[in-house]
């Protein structure tokens, strides 16, 4: 798939005003003052005030500027050249000094001259990389010696159903890309926009393998049997800012988070 990124770039510019519009980004609240960040990367996250943080795949700059809020000196990039310029006028609307960079992951060295205490990535990001071998690479060069890697991700479980989870239709480990066309987005399934995207599905062991193999200790993983976003067709939300999937219920896992560090 050699035009992935030409594909994919134009779906996520196509996302940008529905997604602004949606209750799933709620950005008249987030204006005020709303966090976009929950719970589970709140907790790996920790103090970062005065640290240094490069956020991959931020889209419209939601959890960049949350992170600015909270103290640090944040770095927010994305392929979407739409995204990162409503990324840019959030971002001022909110008064945060927080900078925008619009990039392809594996690009980014090419435009960004620096080195970092975290790299943040979370929610629907490596899907859209072709290779992980390459992304942990570049997750290796930005960060400082000693600096951490923390991410929260759908867990690759939930991406060998189909969109009504009524069967498996996918596999589970990374055996081709996914050529699909896409009616709606996860943020406003009536939304009037339809899409053709590249994704490819990695397993657990993709993730870390890669991961340690490029220089970084695992140094915290976790699963978690609910989402904090109502992104999947026909979710209960079974607490406030919890879904589950009802028919599966707690069995399967729906996010994993991790924190490694640079050695």
């Amino acid at each position: 798939m050699e035009n992935y990124l030409e594909i994919n770039k134009k779906s996520w510019n196509a996302k940008v005003e529905p997604h602004l519009k949606s209750d799933f980004y709620f950005v008249d609240e987030f204006l005020k003052g709303r966090t976009s960040l929950n719970s589970i990367e709140l907790e790996l996250l920790g103090d970062i005030k005065g640290k240094s943080i490069l956020h991959l795949q931020c889209h419209f700059g939601q959890d960049s500027i949350s992170l600015s809020r909270m103290g640090a000196k944040v770095t927010g990039i994305d392929l979407s050249d739409k995204a990162i310029d409503t990324a840019r006028e959030l971002a001022q609307k909110c008064g945060t000094d927080t900078e925008f960079i619009c990039s392809d992951v594996y690009e980014l060295p090419n435009v960004l001259d620096h080195k970092f205490d975290i790299v943040y990535t979370s929610y629907g990001t490596i899907g859209w990389l072709p290779d992980l071998e390459k992304w942990a690479e570049i997750i290796n060069h930005f960060l400082k010696p000693g600096g951490q890697f923390i991410m929260a991700e759908f867990h690759p479980v939930v991406w060998m159903f189909d969109d009504d989870f009524t069967k498996v239709a996918y596999n589970y480990f990374n055996e081709k890309p996914i050529v699909e066309t896409y009616e709606g987005t996860y943020a406003d399934q009536s939304a009037p926009i339809v899409q053709e995207y590249v994704m490819w599905n990695h397993s657990l062991a993709e993730v870390l393998d890669n991961l340690m193999k490029k220089g970084l200790k695992l140094e915290t993983f976790q699963e978690f049997d609910w989402s904090p976003y109502p992104c999947f067709r026909h979710v209960d939300e079974f607490e406030k800012g919890k879904w589950r999937i009802p028919q599966f219920g707690n069995k399967i896992p729906l996010v994993f988070a991790l924190i490694a560090e640079k050695i």
